[in-house]
């Protein structure tokens, strides 16, 4: 099993369209795949037309080792399956607290369905949490969306700063951009600088496509309803280069201190 989290102290960053559609080609490919809507917006959980409710909600998932298997629901996608979203999981922190091993009380949950599923995802809600310090136990790598701009690049180094600061090994962290639009200045700046300085980037750019926005509209991945769109070539590029680079050994990580030189550098340049 390989469990992998979208996962961003940022909002906005694309987290959501980047789990919906990784995770129906992880099930394309064939394995049983399993994607948790960990965020009470249950945006992911919208996409794929099933209900945001799982009941006795986040606290009975933590209190009961077979809620979470019982509250899974199929898609409509052959070998999908989703944890529904509920709006209890804003409690998530405060139930989590209340456990003996607040920091791995979901973790524990989330690896006892390893049996069950040959991949999972893990579709995060922003911010810093006792939620994110789970997921950094559960998950074999944080796949990080960011937004090739100043304040994204900002939340990505305090993350890359918190790992390095906890006590426990870090899961693999690999950023990639996302909402890429060649028309800006500063995104092909940070995409040239990123590209020439080895941060540990994902190759692969996920561009601005209004495409992405009728995912919501059509509630459905990209590949179901516009698989020759660019954004839909993109996800499908970045799924084959995150399985690739999984499977090779670990390759040079991002660090704070490089993504602050690109933060340092913008600033001496203007942003331009």
């Amino acid at each position: 099993m390989s469990v992998l989290a979208l996962y961003s102290i940022k909002g906005g960053v694309g987290k959501t369209a980047s789990a919906v559609n990784l995770s129906l080609l992880a099930a394309r490919e064939g394995a049983r795949t399993l994607l948790c809507d960990l965020d009470p917006q249950g945006a992911a959980t919208f996409h794929f037309r099933v209900r945001t409710s799982v009941p006795g909600g986040a606290k009975r998932l933590l209190r009961r080792e077979d809620a979470l298997s019982e509250a899974v629901k199929a898609t409509d996608f052959e070998h999908l399956d989703l944890l529904p979203a509920d709006f209890s999981y804003r409690h998530f922190d405060v139930r989590l607290d209340r456990e003996p091993k607040p920091g791995q009380g979901l973790a524990e949950r989330i690896a006892a369905m390893g049996s069950q599923y040959e991949q999972i995802l893990l579709d995060c809600a922003p911010g810093a949490s006792l939620v994110s310090e789970n997921v950094f136990v559960a998950a074999d790598a944080l796949l990080v969306p960011a937004i090739p701009t100043v304040l994204s690049l900002r939340t990505l180094a305090r993350l890359l700063q918190h790992l390095q600061e906890r006590a426990a090994p870090p899961p693999r962290v690999l950023p990639f951009f996302t909402m890429v639009d060649r028309r800006k200045a500063l995104h092909r700046k940070v995409c040239a600088w990123a590209a020439a300085h080895d941060l540990g980037f994902l190759d692969t750019r996920v561009p601005y496509s209004s495409t992405v926005e009728l995912m919501s509209v059509r509630r459905a991945p990209l590949a179901a309803f516009a698989p020759g769109s660019p954004p839909a070539r993109a996800y499908a590029d970045l799924w084959t280069e995150i399985r690739a680079r999984l499977q090779a050994p670990p390759r040079r990580a991002a660090d704070p201190a490089d993504v602050q030189a690109i933060l340092t550098d913008l600033r001496g340049a203007g942003g331009r």
